[in-house]
């Protein structure tokens, strides 16, 4: 694709995302000690009695393999991945597999330093910590369990003595907007990141409890990520808000960057990657989505081949597509590279073709196809 103002294509140098998804989010669980306000699996204490088993997990791993090269990257989350009594086994035989695995353990007293130190001998890549406030008491009230602060904290620490790359995830909403700086200012003096993922909040599951933030000041906070991006010691991305690729090459226009300066920056990797394309869910009972935010059920990984569900069902074809999509997110010239949050346009609207409420951005040229 060709962003408008620019003559060089813009598209990702060498994944086919209507191929092979980058990664693979398996829901191992929904089991979890926590009750976070803005959790999207609804999480409960027991595990539901129909999630995989562990020989229709490992069944189910064998499909990743079948993507090919370049397989994609697996992540385990939940609910707590840490409370399946499998969880090194499965890890072993992923690793096993030839894939690279990483997990999102929930901050429960599953989450010692002894987990942490036996997840890295077992061969994880990385472990994502969440951190939704800047003390305990602003973060203990997003999780709705006191002491999850204290418990992220130390494991994060823990993580640093391992050399084990962490990536911190922060919830966006009006109930914690202005805690973002401190937040940073936290994550840069306490211990090593690899990765600060900030997520726009989208009304789904326990989420409903919490407020997105408006649009306008959705860009304004993006806006302040990009001019925090090349002193932070660590990259910063944003998950379900993909409109900060176009926000990017605003500002790098402005700053003057010819377009081979644009594609070495962290925020061009991200270009074209959104809900169903270069990423797929599956649930602790198997279903395939087209992320953990989009309830659109293609088939379960039991009955049906996910790299067949992934490459040729009629929902991830569309996804693959923004010529396909509606609105303003179908006439838009960032369309490809952005495409907007499919999760939160669908969440909005009932709608996963349409447009993405979150962006304010008026498009004045039609959308630009691949070249």
């Amino acid at each position: 694709m060709v962003v408008a103002g620019t003559t060089p294509k813009m598209g990702h140098p060498a994944h086919d995302f209507s191929k092979n998804p980058m990664l693979v989010y398996w829901e191992m669980t929904q089991a979890c000690g926590l009750a976070c306000k803005h959790c999207r699996a609804e999480a409960m204490p027991m595990p539901h009695p129909l999630e995989l088993n562990t020989e229709q997990s490992k069944t189910f791993l064998r499909q990743l393999v079948d993507f090919g090269d370049p397989l994609p990257h697996l992540i385990l989350t939940g609910g707590d991945p840490l409370s399946r009594k499998d969880i090194y086994e499965l890890i072993d035989y992923g690793n096993n597999l030839g894939l690279e695995v990483s997990i999102t353990p929930s901050a429960t007293p599953e989450l010692t330093n002894d987990a942490i130190t036996k997840l890295k001998a077992h061969g994880i890549q990385s472990l994502g910590l969440s951190l939704d406030g800047s003390c305990a008491e602003k973060h203990d009230n997003i999780r709705a369990v006191p002491g999850t602060f204290d418990r992220t904290m130390e494991a994060a620490r823990h993580c640093g003595r391992l050399g084990l790359p962490i990536q911190v995830n922060t919830l966006v909403a009006a109930e914690t907007a202005d805690d973002l700086p401190a937040i940073y200012e936290l994550l840069r003096t306490s211990f090593p990141v690899m990765r600060w993922s900030l997520f726009m909040l989208i009304s789904v599951g326990r989420g409903k409890a919490l407020n997105e933030v408006s649009p306008e000041e959705g860009e304004r906070i993006m806006r302040w990520v990009f001019d925090l991006t090349p002193r932070a010691p660590f990259a910063i991305k944003t998950t379900e808000a993909p409109s900060y690729r176009r926000i990017a090459i605003e500002e790098m226009r402005k700053l003057h960057m010819a377009t081979a300066e644009m594609k070495t920056t962290s925020v061009y990797k991200g270009f074209q990657i959104r809900d169903g394309h270069g990423i797929v869910f599956v649930s602790n009972l198997g279903d395939i989505y087209p992320s953990g935010f989009l309830p659109l059920r293609c088939g379960n990984v039991r009955v049906n081949s996910l790299v067949e569900i992934y490459r040729d069902s009629q929902i991830f074809r569309s996804l693959h597509s923004p010529d396909t999509f509606h609105g303003k997110c179908g006439a838009c010239e960032y369309s490809h590279i952005c495409g907007g949050s499919r999760a939160r346009a669908f969440a909005h609207t009932g709608d996963a073709l349409g447009t993405d409420p979150f962006c304010p951005y008026e498009p004045d040229t039609p959308a630009l196809t691949t070249a």
